[in-house]
């Protein structure tokens, strides 16, 4: 009985992910050249977050395994940070197709917070009107949502005190 005991349990261990066990902040992940990629910035169960130095990229776990130097992904830390300067610029590009006259927005939390009345994407100055009022936003201040939606990286209420005055205008704040 023990020794299928003992079966089993290696069995089991077998089967453990070896991303499960490199899941800990801090620790090194090597690249397909024995290179650092980066380290494990986040963690979690089915993602971790390695930085690169330039980029913090989202690696599923179940791309890491065990390497000759340690924990490691089949990429090069070159090609973790092309791969996400790509990422960067199609959201870019996605971003600013969306940031146009008369657009509907939404808040980080997913809630209406106006539309856009103007926008001058040269000139990085975009003005959202909302209940409450304008709000003077940068380009960097928007992102478009999974349902592709337009979406400002604020909460409708920081939208609304900045509209009121409670706050310097969020493109103040973002500087």
């Amino acid at each position: 009985m023990i020794p299928m005991i003992r079966a089993g349990l290696a069995g089991a261990l077998a089967f453990t992910s070896a991303a499960a066990l490199a899941q800990d902040v801090g620790t090194t992940i090597y690249g397909a050249d024995g290179k650092p990629v980066g380290t494990v910035a986040e963690a979690g169960a089915q993602v971790v977050v390695i930085d690169t130095g330039k980029h913090k990229a989202p690696v599923p776990t179940n791309l890491l395994f065990d390497g000759p130097s340690g924990k490691s992904v089949n990429a090069t830390r070159d090609l973790v940070d092309a791969m996400m300067d790509e990422r960067i610029a199609e959201a870019i590009v996605k971003r600013d197709a969306k940031l146009v006259q008369g657009a509907a927005v939404i808040s980080a939390g997913g809630r209406s917070v106006g539309t856009l009345t103007a926008v001058d994407l040269a000139a990085d100055a975009i003005v959202l009107e909302g209940p409450q009022g304008p709000v003077r936003l940068r380009k960097e201040h928007f992102a478009v949502s999974p349902q592709g939606e337009l979406m400002v990286l604020y909460s409708r209420d920081q939208i609304a005190e900045a509209a009121a005055g409670k706050l310097a205008q969020a493109s103040d704040a973002g500087r």
